[in-house]
């Protein structure tokens, strides 16, 4: 027999009830600043295992080091739990690229996961592609238009038959080619940078209880976009030119970095399978649009490139890292708290995410160091898998928790999953997915650090699945806690980037959001109560988890 929770009392009896142990958040506080970990966790995640693509023998060992640290710390039961991520691991081992011919230069570029190595160094010829493409998008109704992060504008795809033509006519030019696809994308000096704090009445605003206008509720993915049946997709015209390059014998797939700065974003080959596409780099936009001016000057243009690449078999499977510290006469309710592990190549994965799980190992550092000991048990996750679509998380929430409309047993046990993933920046305030009364029960606690800039929490309705692992949880009908942070550079600079860096991190910022984060998990396991949750008949409607 299914059953549900129901909600609890109202705003303003929570408030007078809420008790908050400001002593021990204090000593969390001092312990924090005086003595953090945080730098050190973070220097082994990315200095020493980084990159960690989920799949490849980097992310393992970063999950292994993990356990074990959390182990030396008086953790217990720290394990890798098992997933199926269903394709081999992939990592970049070397690459080298140079402009040859008319003049000499290295090339600044980074390689596109799960594509193949190249045979020895190949040196050859340029030619430069420019598929047909549909007109710009409109902005999505009140949101923004526009590439975001940096990027050029966002297109609809092109119409079937105009790209069927054109793959056909393009075809038989490409054998033994470095093929350019696409035209160099014009990045204009930016005068007007995107501001790295934000400002405190905006926050304070965004955060107030009493704002109809309030924040959104923190991040997850809206309404697919409609398909227009006479276009493809940009996934789908990407799988076509590749399949086009591969029977036409390219040698190498050449893209466009497209950002300004020296900035590269380079994932994953959507399919998963070396043998569907020809080595491919995306190249600094510098250098794309050197090249292309060469050519449009006459110049035989040649580069030279020596990449080597390995795939993983084992890496089919991939694993979460989970350590607890046991709960007293509440064990059988979890309070958990987590981010993703996984990461790009292009840098070491710091702010994208090895900082979010240093931040949630050192709050569960500091719980443990208190000696006080939780009512409820507190586990952190370390997910895998993020990166390719909350893979990790979503496995582990289907596992344990089950949903709303068919829960399993533990579903009615948790009690909030902390989560952070947007940088190195101060946490500003957060979002709980439930009724206005659960982030009553966080925002007592949260005001204990209006010096560092913490503004509140606000509620959430949306199950919608995107963005960061706490919408795995809001997906399913459960407390998903996201904090929010100063942007500093992280979708300007760094998110998903070759910059992504140990250098990008902001220590006394991260070091205060572990002491919150370690306040808020230790309030939320000690409470005589748990969160409350969405009546049976209030449960926002199931949201259907996208393809990634």
């Amino acid at each position: 027999m299914k059953r549900f929770l129901f909600a609890l009392p109202i705003a303003f009896v929570l408030l007078a009830q809420e008790k908050v142990d400001e002593t021990t958040d204090a000593r969390m506080r001092s312990e924090e600043l005086e003595h953090s970990q945080i730098l050190r966790t973070l220097h082994m995640l990315t200095d020493r295992f980084g990159p960690r693509v989920t799949g490849t023998p980097n992310h393992e060992a970063a999950a292994k080091w993990a356990a074990s640290q959390m182990t030396q710390w008086g953790m217990k039961n720290a394990h890798l739990e098992k997933w199926e991520f269903g394709h081999p691991g992939w990592l970049n081992e070397s690459a080298e690229g140079h402009l040859v011919a008319p003049v000499k230069q290295n090339l600044k570029f980074e390689v596109l996961a799960w594509t193949p190595s190249t045979k020895g160094k190949i040196t050859a010829s340029t030619m430069q592609v420019v598929p047909p493409v549909g007109p710009e998008a409109p902005a999505p109704a009140g949101g923004r238009g526009g590439g975001g992060r940096g990027g050029p504008p966002v297109r609809l795809g092109p119409l079937k038959a105009d790209l069927d033509k054109w793959l056909a006519d393009t075809q038989g030019t490409v054998k033994g080619k470095m093929v350019m696809v696409g035209k160099v994308t014009t990045v204009p000096v930016n005068f007007t940078p995107p501001a790295k704090r934000q400002p405190d009445e905006q926050v304070k605003a965004q955060y107030d209880p009493a704002n109809p206008n309030g924040g959104r509720g923190g991040r997850g993915g809206g309404a697919p976009p409609a398909v227009d049946p006479t276009r493809y997709t940009a996934a789908e015209v990407a799988e076509k030119i590749d399949a086009m390059l591969v029977a036409g014998g390219a040698l190498m797939r050449i893209n466009d970095a497209a950002r300004g700065e020296g900035i590269i974003v380079a994932q994953q080959h959507r399919g998963y399978d070396p043998t569907t596409a020809v080595p491919t780099v995306v190249l600094r936009n510098d250098d794309y649009g050197r090249v292309e001016r060469l050519m449009a000057d006459g110049d035989d243009v040649k580069l030279s490139f020596d990449i080597v690449n390995h795939i993983y078999p084992e890496g089919k499977t991939s694993y979460n890292v989970i350590a607890e510290i046991p709960g007293t006469d509440k064990a059988d309710e979890v309070v958990m708290l987590g981010g993703h592990l996984d990461s790009w190549h292009g840098g070491t994965g710091a702010t994208d995410n090895a900082i979010g799980c240093s931040i949630m190992m050192e709050a569960a550092r500091l719980i443990q160091w208190s000696g006080v000991k939780p009512r409820r048990t507190v586990r952190v996750a370390l997910w895998s898998g993020e990166e390719e679509g909350l893979l990790g998380s979503l496995a582990y929430v289907k596992e344990h928790f089950g949903t709303a409309e068919e829960p399993k047993p533990e579903w009615f046990k948790f009690n909030g999953y902390f989560n952070v993933d947007t940088g190195t920046g101060r946490i500003r305030g957060g979002s709980i997915f439930g009724p206005p009364e659960a982030a009553s029960v966080l925002r007592p606690v949260l005001a204990q650090y209006t010096d560092w800039g913490v503004a509140g929490i606000n509620a959430s309705a949306s199950r919608a699945v995107g963005g960061t692992d706490s919408t795995s949880f809001n997906n399913a009908g459960l407390p998903g806690i996201g904090m929010q942070q100063d942007p500093i550079e992280y979708n300007s600079m760094t998110h998903h980037t070759n910059l992504d860096t140990y250098e990008r991190i902001i220590p006394e910022d991260v070091q205060k959001d572990a002491a919150i984060i370690a306040a808020g998990v230790l309030h939320l396991a000690n409470r005589d109560e748990m969160a409350p949750r969405f009546a049976k008949d209030k449960m926002p409607a199931p949201v259907a988890i996208p393809k990634f």
